[in-house]
């Protein structure tokens, strides 16, 4: 009995002295904020973030994004007042997107000048002003990169042959118009007809900028206005190539992969971006025999144009923070990183070619891979982009 009443007086006991040491804490305030809820509050050991953090957004061309996503990580590192983020879509729907104001990006960055002037020209038909400022504020060229064709080494020295030396679309043309497939121009029987690879130029900047250059070539101009586009006799030489594309693919990496993977069996000849060639090639040789980049007699660059949008949803302090990152992808450092991705430096002061063994245009130089280019198209005005994939969609589009 003892034992029992001692065992009871014992747990009274206990239960005062929990009591009262929970009123000490609540007068002085411990219980609402204790030593591991003020650390957590305060996010203990880490550094608190900056009071006003400016939020940064871009969208940009995906064929670049490796280059991007690796800069991205130190400037982040280095700009914690910065919220950087990245979105990367394809640069005629990012266009079309901005312009009807479903994305509102502080930061425009498509492919090339082509989609740029395109996008400027379809914001001031809209009646909205200018879509940039200019001078130092105008976009500016982040990286570059011009188009090529990848062939396999046996069926380029067969255009080769019958072009005088060089890639033609019109000898392209010749070829697939005619019923007796490769043997047309001296090829061989059992490559049956030619297998052309280009991406969809509704979607894939890289497919628009082969449709403006086989044009080109048929008329020989340094470029063309609308009425050009309405020719028949032109029509049929555009539709004539188009055949040969078996399937019109929304990606120009598409391409590459199964040129690889399939060989010719899949594509003879792919329209593509050098840093795309350069990222494959070295891998390509010796599986269907030699694959090789050849640059067409007048090419395009893709010159990747990043600029700070004029937009009334750009606030002041955006637009700073957004030259501030702009300015760091156009930095020395960042600029010789794109280098190793097959990229030409948009800062002209770096040298493309060096004598690192590892640079591209060094090692790969054997399969075609060369610094100088044949001359570069001008851009054209808008109204000769939106005729040209209006008439692609109109007539070819499978």
């Amino acid at each position: 009995m003892k034992t029992k009443i001692i065992i009871v007086a014992l747990f009274v006991v206990a239960i005062v002295g929990i009591v009262v040491a929970k009123f000490a804490l609540t007068k002085d305030g411990g219980d609402k904020a204790g030593p591991s809820a003020s650390a957590s509050a305060s996010g203990s050991g880490s550094a608190k973030p900056p009071a006003n953090v400016v939020e940064v957004t871009m969208i940009y061309s995906t064929d670049k994004k490796d280059w991007i996503d690796q800069a991205a990580v130190k400037f982040r590192a280095d700009h914690p007042e910065i919220k950087l983020t990245l979105i990367g879509k394809g640069s005629l729907d990012a266009a079309q997107s901005i312009v009807d104001e479903k994305d509102k990006p502080t930061i425009f960055s498509p492919a090339d000048s082509l989609i740029m002037q395109m996008t400027i020209s379809d914001w001031k038909t809209k009646g909205k002003g200018d879509l940039f400022g200019a001078g130092d504020e105008a976009p500016q060229s982040l990286v570059i990169t011009p188009l090529v064709f990848v062939i396999w080494e046996d069926r380029a020295q067969v255009l080769l042959k019958s072009a005088n030396g060089k890639i033609s679309w019109k000898t392209i043309q010749k070829e697939i118009a005619s019923n007796k497939g490769w043997p047309s121009i001296g090829g061989k029987t059992e490559w049956g007809f030619m297998k052309l690879g280009h991406t969809d130029p509704t979607k894939s900047n890289s497919g628009l900028q082969a449709l403006y250059l086989m044009s080109l070539e048929y008329y020989g101009k340094p470029t063309l206005d609308v009425g050009d586009l309405m020719k028949p006799e032109y029509q049929a030489y555009m539709k004539d190539i188009e055949k040969g594309v078996t399937k019109f693919e929304p990606s120009t990496g598409t391409f590459m992969t199964e040129m690889v993977r399939f060989g010719p069996s899949k594509y003879d000849i792919a329209v593509v971006y050098e840093n795309l060639a350069i990222s494959q090639l070295e891998a390509a040789q010796g599986r269907w025999g030699h694959l090789r980049v050849y640059y067409p007699a007048t090419t395009l660059w893709s010159d990747h144009p990043a600029g700070v949008l004029k937009a009334d949803w750009v606030t002041p302090a955006q637009r700073e923070a957004g030259h501030k990152w702009l300015d760091y992808l156009r930095s020395k450092e960042v600029q010789q990183q794109a280098l190793a991705l097959g990229f030409r430096p948009g800062d002209t002061s770096i040298p493309v070619k060096t004598a690192d063994p590892a640079n591209p245009w060094t090692k790969l130089a054997q399969y075609g891979v060369q610094v100088d280019i044949p001359p570069v198209a001008k851009t054209p005005e808008g109204p000769v982009v939106h005729n040209l994939l209006t008439l692609w969609s109109r007539t070819v589009q499978k």
